[in-house]
């Protein structure tokens, strides 16, 4: 029997935000373990000032030592927003390399500039298929402030927050330390509004340290977003699926800090994870409903790992946020609920690409242009 080609799978990597070192962990895991027999990985790197590369010898990086030097030496290309090409073009060699051509595309990207809706709207550009939701559940998944907007429509429970543009607290700070003081009681978290991680992330315990956690978020973002602080458990729900997404068991973080700083995520060890989380069958239910509507709500596809709060003394569930390009090292939370729900991480990687291809189908029966009757186009002449 003739062996089916494997497809081209172009493991994007790295990226201009916060969260750079965090992406080359994730993919180094994944391209370790994409099944070889279905795919061959191609390495995209991005370096922290925006420049792709790929590698001469792309399929044998697997190492994530190995990733940083394609940041280095790889051969600088750049994707054409044009769905002829489906390849990315090399810029330096005058023409005598050949054009890199992918199947699809693996984002594992986070924060801005790879988790934002950016490199979506691109490789539709491209007309190349990716892992992940589109340009709209992207956008909105890494805008805290619209997405809770969006769960408060959809009926799901969140947290009391305002958001504030870096222009209105750099215009009228009194106006707003006054407001964020009459909504809440201390303390409270003071993030940016559309970066992960936690970065630029402070919990505000008492009123003289708010304007300087104001300062620190608006260093990262044009939006701020400040919350109500909930003493409760950290639970995550991962969501698979495209138009029938569905949910695994959820796990829960159980940080070592005071909360789940950037430190605590990937700085220092101490914090636990516990899968299956010890809940209620009522209570994983209601989880897994909500993680579900949650990521209906804001237009994801492909995948999402759905973050909430357990409420101590009230048992209340909040949902905190979307992220739509999890952590996806082996040991991450995402694969790891989908393992203890029966998908091997080799597994649920290969569910992607297919989510992706699947999802490209869809995209490409639209219609983008009417055919007008013989001799109608007159009119619109005039």
């Amino acid at each position: 029997m003739e062996n089916k080609k494997r497809l081209r799978v172009g493991i994007l990597f790295g990226g201009r935000s916060g969260e750079h070192e965090v992406s080359l962990a994730s993919a180094a895991s994944v391209i370790r373990a994409l099944d070889s027999e279905k795919f061959e990985a191609v390495p995209i790197g991005i370096t922290k000032d925006g420049r792709w590369l790929v590698g001469a010898a792309a399929q044998r990086l697997t190492e994530t030592k190995s990733l940083p030097e394609l940041l280095k030496t790889g051969e600088r290309v750049v994707l054409p927003p044009d769905p002829s090409a489906s390849a990315l073009v090399p810029l330096s060699s005058g023409g005598a390399q050949p054009s890199v051509k992918v199947d699809v595309i693996f984002p594992v990207l986070h924060g801005t500039f790879g988790e934002d809706g950016t490199v979506q709207g691109l490789l539709d550009l491209a007309g190349i298929p990716y892992v992940g939701s589109g340009v709209l559940g992207s956008s909105v998944g890494m805008d805290k402030d619209v997405q809770k907007r969006l769960f408060r429509d959809a009926k799901i429970p969140i947290v009391d927050f305002l958001a504030f543009t870096r222009h209105e607290w750099e215009s009228n700070r009194a106006k707003i330390l006054a407001a964020i003081k009459k909504k809440f009681k201390f303390p409270l978290f003071v993030k940016p509004a559309t970066l992960g991680s936690s970065v630029g992330m402070s919990r505000v315990r008492e009123a003289a340290e708010l304007p300087a956690a104001m300062d620190l978020a608006a260093e990262f973002a044009l939006k701020i977003l400040v919350e109500r602080a909930i003493r409760g458990r950290e639970i995550e729900v991962a969501v698979l699926g495209n138009q029938e997404p569905r949910a695994a068991v959820p796990g829960e973080i159980i940080p070592h800090r005071e909360y789940y700083d950037y430190a605590a995520k990937y700085l220092e060890s101490g914090s636990q994870i516990q899968i299956p989380a010890n809940l209620t069958k009522k209570q994983i239910a209601q989880f897994q409903e909500y993680a579900v509507r949650g990521y209906r709500a804001i237009e994801c596809a492909g995948m999402a790992r759905v973050d909430f709060f357990l409420e101590r003394g009230s048992a209340r569930i909040y949902l905190n946020e979307i992220n739509t390009i999890p952590g996806f090292t082996s040991i991450s939370m995402y694969p790891k609920m989908w393992e203890a729900s029966g998908i091997s991480y080799t597994e649920l990687i290969t569910r992607l690409i297919e989510l992706a291809l699947e999802q490209h189908a869809e995209k490409s029966r639209l219609k983008y242009s009417i055919e007008l009757p013989e001799g109608a186009g007159g009119a619109l002449e005039a």
